[in-house]
């Protein structure tokens, strides 16, 4: 591609992102954080962010530690402005120097090598698209697609990380994201073991019903059990499922598209604090009751119980 001002493109462009910005829009909303544990899936999935995340991380004494810890910072970086944005970007670019080191099978990797840098960012990328698709009503147009994704590239700049391996247009991210997905992700140990339900803890703790209702404490764990199956499965890229062998039945998909068309119609009870419980403590979103400010997510009662 090139640019009539200055020849062929070296660098992607680059959108404004603050209030206003698509990608505020989606990621201040909590049923953009519904997309997130696929893109986790497919971060320890990479195997230079697997064995960083195995190695130099609590991940397998406790998985939910690392999202509690992360999203705040994360999500403070997009919710950010001029020098604000850019240390909080580079907040989280200097937390990875030291993690690198050797795989289980003696490859060696480096968590601030641009290619796995960039790869955990893509999935956050891929998390925001995805989740305006699945949860949220209407679609975005090409032009607002194209938008979104120059504001994602303004967000990867913020940690000060070298951009020559960011695609420099939509198309090209896509074809690049499904390379990957299609040939460089593999069954990691840190994946086997998140995919192993007889391996990890599940999710975290929960209130039982009250009184008598306590007897059906069980069939509502097993509910919410298949919703979190199907948020997380059906949201993966096919390719993904079918490489890596995730069951997903015809019957899966009908439930699925019936999960999605109800998280699309709650719309209206999302935008009145619906779903705020989602929020991990200290993560910064939009206010439900006013889109034009950011607030900060207090204590989190299912983050205390861990």
């Amino acid at each position: 591609m090139t640019d009539q001002a200055t020849g062929p493109r070296t660098r992607a462009h680059g959108a404004p992102l603050g209030p206003g910005s698509i990608l505020w829009s989606i990621a201040g909303d909590p049923r953009g954080l519904l997309t997130g544990s696929a893109a986790g899936i497919m971060q320890l999935m990479l195997p230079g962010l697997g064995a960083g995340v195995t190695d130099h991380s609590n991940f397998f004494d406790d998985p939910y530690d690392r999202i509690f810890r992360s999203i705040p910072y994360i999500w403070g970086s997009i919710f950010s402005e001029g020098d604000e944005a850019d240390r909080r970007g580079r907040q989280i670019r200097d937390f990875h120097p030291d993690i690198k080191g050797t795989d289980d099978r003696g490859r060696g990797y480096h968590a601030l090598d641009p290619d796995v840098f960039w790869w955990a960012h893509a999935t956050f990328t891929w998390e925001f698209f995805r989740a305006h698709d699945l949860y949220f009503p209407g679609r975005l147009d090409r032009a607002r697609r194209e938008q979104l994704y120059a504001e994602t590239v303004t967000w990867y700049r913020r940690y000060g990380v070298s951009d020559r391996v960011v695609p420099l247009t939509l198309d090209d991210f896509w074809e690049r994201f499904h390379h990957i997905c299609a040939h460089e992700l593999e069954p990691t140990p840190a994946v086997r073991w998140v995919l192993d339900p007889s391996t990890n803890p599940g999710p975290a703790a929960r209130p039982g019903l009250p009184g008598p209702l306590s007897l059906f404490d069980d069939l509502v764990a097993q509910a919410g059990a298949d919703v979190m199956r199907m948020l997380v499965i059906g949201c993966l890229p096919d390719i993904v499922r079918r490489r890596f062998d995730l069951s997903w039945s015809n019957l899966d998909r009908l439930r699925y598209v019936g999960l999605c068309a109800t998280l699309q119609a709650a719309d209206p009870a999302v935008h009145r604090g619906a779903l705020s419980f989602l929020w991990p403590e200290g993560t910064p979103h939009l206010d439900p009751a006013d889109p034009t400010r950011v607030v900060v997510a207090g204590p989190n009662p299912r983050q205390q119980r861990r």
